[in-house]
């Protein structure tokens, strides 16, 4: 008995150690007025990130000009599905055009397909999230393939935190949506 009460403290401090990481999701922002891409269809691959923000965990730039993360503060979701999810629902929000992520759920072929390839996605030390890559356009129809540049930042509200990064992230994917759908087609 007097060696399960000397146990019942170091069990409460181990579980308080094991505590679950806190997830953050980027909340939903509207898409904003429409864009013709002139397309009805169109694919998204799965963005592709830098080695650093494949991880679930949030990055964050330190004042050294490092990147820094914690495991206890993480993305709802993986960064690269999270992304992709994000600008497949603003694309079809934003266009008449039917849009989906990779792979194709349609019998009827896409048009075109979207690649995105991200050089940084990170909460840098000035206070905005920043994308910044290139983009991708490849007609699997009639048409010429388009690509570009991007560099994006969103504004992360002072003080607020693993959620503020999150909200500025979905800023950022919808700004690089429109982007994308202004000038990749």
């Amino acid at each position: 008995m007097r060696s399960l009460i000397l146990l019942v403290p170091l069990l409460t401090a181990l579980a308080a150690c094991g505590q679950s990481p806190s997830r953050y999701a980027s909340p939903p922002v509207a898409s904003g007025e429409r864009i013709s891409i002139g397309l009805s269809q169109l694919e998204i691959r799965e963005v592709t990130l830098p080695a650093y923000a494949q991880s679930e965990e949030i990055w964050h730039e330190t004042e050294e000009g490092g990147l820094e993360s914690n495991t206890d503060v993480l993305w709802a979701d993986t960064p690269a599905r999270g992304v992709t999810m994000e600008l497949t629902q603003h694309l079809a929000a934003l266009s008449s055009a039917r849009v989906a992520a990779e792979p194709w759920p349609f019998e009827e072929l896409p048009q075109a397909r979207l690649v995105v390839r991200l050089q940084d996605m990170v909460a840098r030390k000035d206070g905005r999230f920043h994308l910044a890559g290139q983009y991708y356009v490849v007609r699997l129809s009639a048409g010429s393939d388009r690509s570009g540049t991007f560099d994006i930042s969103a504004p992360i509200a002072p003080e607020g935190g693993a959620a503020a990064v999150a909200a500025a992230r979905a800023a950022a994917v919808r700004d690089l949506a429109r982007l994308i759908a202004d000038r990749g087609f």
